[in-house]
Formats: structure tokens, C-alpha cells, sequence
């Protein structure tokens, strides 16, 4: 896509996910820092999400992850999003903070512990339920350490049986998003390691189940983008989490630690369709910030995957195609490299400033004061972070 007004409609329309957990504490296995003004509860974490999408323009979804968003009224603290001209987004089902899942949530060997994950897991239907979600991303820190720990086989079957309960209490216009990684917590195996094991459950379960690409959760030299295509050809890539690594699942700011590859990513995405909103895919961020300030690291993020969508759409796609089609190896290669090479900065402060926003997001939300405000307001209680 090479017309300017066309490009510019397709950045109007895209919508990227910002994750309430990073509005929260975190931080490594060695120490969580609290910064002064931090959410304490997920209401808070709403306010400084629409903070985000007021400055961009861009980020009116929110995903929850319970137990950490936990409140007693689903309802209104949907219509308190509204209120922020915000919507609820993903639901996060969160089975791996429990004592009881030391062996495994869904496949434990336990079938008590099975059961009780699996009625989290439809509890979290009931949210959806509750705050007009339509996405339930499931991500499981099942799996062993030593060899002969428990059956590789037979964990299989409890998560294709736990999946297939959960996919029948969905709504007509809900779907589950399964997430996979490499490693950790377990390190022999996990039970759903990689988009195959992801992408083959949930051709089992359906159309209603499709896969998450973490583009943290990969080996090193892991072509994500070659995944990327794939799901998209096949119609079962459901979103992403958009994060950064350096060396396994860093969760750093989306484009920060390889800005190319997140542009490689977008264009198939682009090329393949997935920015049409009939194809479902959501444009999600999954990222911890332990030592950068919350709000501005998100719009940054924000930012970041706005201008990898921006050069993506401006490669000739008709020059690309006429080299691949002649065999011109570095022809094509210069066609991409010319939109990635591309500064887009100017088209993106062009076209916030035609939707009546300031052109640098950053310097919008630093004006307005709310850091020093929340710092001063939020005071007492319990700050938000990993496990509350």
C-alpha cells in the first residue's frame, strides 16, 4: 500500500491493547521497585489507561488479568471503563500463582487441582460475561523439569480435555486465545511450548480458539514472522502480545530491543491482511516495566508499534512482488528496506494532529501533570503489582 490516504486511513484504524498489569509494580525474581503513584486497584489502572489512549488516540482496550484485577462488580467496573472511553479487552486467566499448581494447573496429575483450574478458567467466562469481553487468553505454566516427572502424552490429553470444557461455556461471540511458550516456569517441557502445540489444539477445539504470538516466548533466532504468515494464511492467528526480549521473555517495551523484527512482523501482517477488522486479530501488549515510569513506557510502546505498522504499509508491495517474481533477490530486499528505512514520524504526527490530537504523545501526556498528581493522590492502600 503505497497511497498516502490510504495509509493514513489503515493508522486511523488501528487499535493496539495495553495491558493492566503494566500499569502495575513488577519486576525480576530479585526485587518488584514501587514507583510513587502507582494504581492501587484495577479502577486506578483504568484512569491511567485512558491517559494512554487520550495522548494516542489509539489504546481504547484494556485486558484484565484475575485474580490480579479482582473486584466485586464485573459490571461496573465495565461501565467505569466506558466512562474513560475505554472498553474491557482480554480476559487473562491466571493458573500459575497458586500452591496448588506446583505440578500444573490443567494437566496436573492431581485431578482436585485439574478441577479447580479449570472452574477458574470458566470463571473467567463469567467475567467476559459480566464486562462484554469477547477474548479469553489462556496461558499455562504447566509442564516438568526432569525427565520421566510425569506422562508427556497423557498431560496432552488433560489439557485438550480442560480446553474442550472451556470451549463449550463460550458465548457465540467469544474465543479463546492460547498463548505458548518456550520455557519457564518448567524446563524439560512445557506443555504447550510452541505455536505447533498451540495452533494443533485449537484446530481440535474449533473456530472459536485461535493462537497468541508472544514475541518474547521464542528461541533465540526463532523466525517469528515466518509463524506470523502462517496463522494468518490459515485464519487462526488470534493477536499478539507485543514485547521485546534481549534473551528469553524480557517483557521489555514493544520495537525496543529489535525494532526490524517488529517491522518484519507487520509487514506480513499487513501484507496478509490482519490489519482488516473482520480477521479478529488483536493488537495487544504484554510488557513489565520495572524501572521505567508505567504510563509514558506504554505510550512509547504504543508509538513503537504505530510506526512499524506505518513503514510496513509503505512497501511497494507491486515492486516487491514483480522481484520476487523475477527471482531478484536484492531487489526485494531493497524494497524492504526502503519503507524501513522510511522515517514515519512525520505521517504519524500528521495524522494525530488531524484527529484533533497533539502530535507527540509523549510531550501530550507530560503535560497534563497526571504523574504528579497521581503521586500525590494515590497515597496509602496497597500499590498493584505482580499477585494483587
Amino acid at each position: 500500500m503505497t497511497d498516502r490516504s490510504a495509509v493514513k486511513d489503515a493508522l486511523r484504524a488501528q487499535r493496539i491493547e495495553t495491558p493492566s498489569w503494566g500499569y502495575g509494580n513488577s519486576g525480576t525474581r530479585f526485587k518488584v521497585f514501587a514507583q510513587p503513584g502507582v494504581p492501587r486497584d484495577p479502577f486506578e489502572k483504568l484512569a491511567d489507561a485512558a491517559q494512554v489512549h487520550a495522548a494516542t488516540g489509539a489504546a481504547p482496550k484494556v485486558s484484565l488479568h484475575i485474580p490480579w484485577d479482582k473486584v466485586e462488580d464485573y459490571a461496573a467496573l465495565s461501565a467505569h471503563a466506558r466512562g474513560l472511553g475505554l472498553e474491557i479487552g482480554a480476559i487473562n486467566a491466571n493458573v500459575f500463582q497458586d500452591d496448588d499448581y506446583k505440578l500444573g494447573s490443567v494437566t496436573n496429575p492431581d485431578p482436585r487441582v485439574r478441577r479447580k483450574a479449570v472452574d477458574h478458567l470458566l470463571e473467567c467466562v463469567d467475567i467476559m460475561d459480566a464486562t462484554g469481553s469477547t477474548d479469553l487468553k489462556l496461558w499455562f505454566s504447566d509442564g516438568t523439569n526432569y525427565p520421566g516427572q510425569d506422562d508427556t502424552s497423557a498431560r496432552q490429553g488433560r489439557l485438550a480435555d480442560a480446553l474442550a470444557e472451556v470451549y463449550e461455556r463460550l458465548g457465540e461471540d467469544q474465543r479463546i486465545l492460547l498463548e505458548y511458550k518456550l520455557f519457564e516456569p518448567a524446563f524439560y517441557t512445557m506443555d504447550v511450548p510452541d505455536w505447533g502445540t498451540a495452533y494443533a489444539h485449537c484446530l481440535r477445539l474449533g473456530p472459536k480458539a485461535t493462537v497468541v504470538v508472544d514475541t518474547g516466548h521464542h528461541a533465540p533466532g526463532t523466525n517469528i514472522e515466518f509463524i506470523v504468515a502462517f496463522l494468518l494464511r490459515e485464519g487462526k492467528l488470534g493477536g499478539f502480545d507485543f514485547n521485546s526480549r534481549f534473551y528469553a521473555d524480557d517483557d521489555l517495551m514493544a520495537g525496543a530491543a529489535d525494532p526490524f523484527q517488529l517491522f518484519r512482523i507487520m509487514h506480513e501482517v499487513v501484507k496478509n491482511g490482519g490489519l482488516a477488522p473482520e480477521t479478529g486479530v488483536a493488537f495487544m501488549l504484554d510488557q513489565c516495566h520495572n524501572i521505567e515510569a508505567k504510563i509514558p513506557a506504554v505510550i512509547r510502546s504504543v508509538m513503537n508499534v504505530q510506526e512499524a505498522t506505518a513503514k510496513a504499509l509503505l512497501v511497494d508491495t507491486g515492486a516487491l512482488t514483480a522481484a520476487q517474481d523475477t527471482g531478484d533477490v536484492l531487489a526485494a530486499n531493497e524494497v524492504l528496506m526502503d519503507a524501513y528505512n522510511t522515517d514515519v514520524r512525520p505521517l504519524l504526527a500528521e495524522v494525530r494532529a488531524e484527529a484533533g490530537l497533539d502530535p507527540n504523545p509523549l510531550a501530550a501526556y507530560r503535560a497534563t501533570g497526571w504523574a504528579d498528581k497521581t503521586a500525590a493522590d494515590r497515597v496509602g492502600g496497597h500499590q498493584a503489582g505482580w499477585g494483587a
